[in-house]
């Protein structure tokens, strides 16, 4: 039994819906962030494995997209961990529900 892009896709298919549903119901702000970055790698996996199974004369840009997404996962990552601080220092909770700066 050969591993196949359709095994690859069902894995980032059942990732993408873990994160999702980890970043819907979690109230607490670091874990919407996990949520997040299951989801992100859950496309990773997809990019990477069509890069893997596709017969293309350029077949490194799957592998350029996952690394502009891994980049730009860490940057929202270093940037919502700041926040989270800035909130939790100011506030005294992470928790979604309670936090409203923004409002007037």
């Amino acid at each position: 039994m050969s591993v196949d892009i359709e095994h690859f896709l069902t894995v980032g298919a059942l990732l993408f819906a873990v994160g999702l549903m980890v970043a819907l119901s979690k109230r607490n702000a670091i874990g919407v962030l996990m949520g997040v970055e299951l989801m992100l790698n859950a496309v990773n996996l997809t990019l990477i494995s069509f890069s893997r199974f596709s017969v293309s004369e350029r077949p490194i840009t799957g592998h350029t997209f996952v690394v502009f997404v891994l980049t730009v996962a860490a940057a929202e990552a270093a940037v919502a961990l700041a926040l989270a601080v800035s909130v939790y220092r100011n506030r005294d909770t992470i928790d979604v529900d309670q936090i409203n700066l923004l409002k007037s």
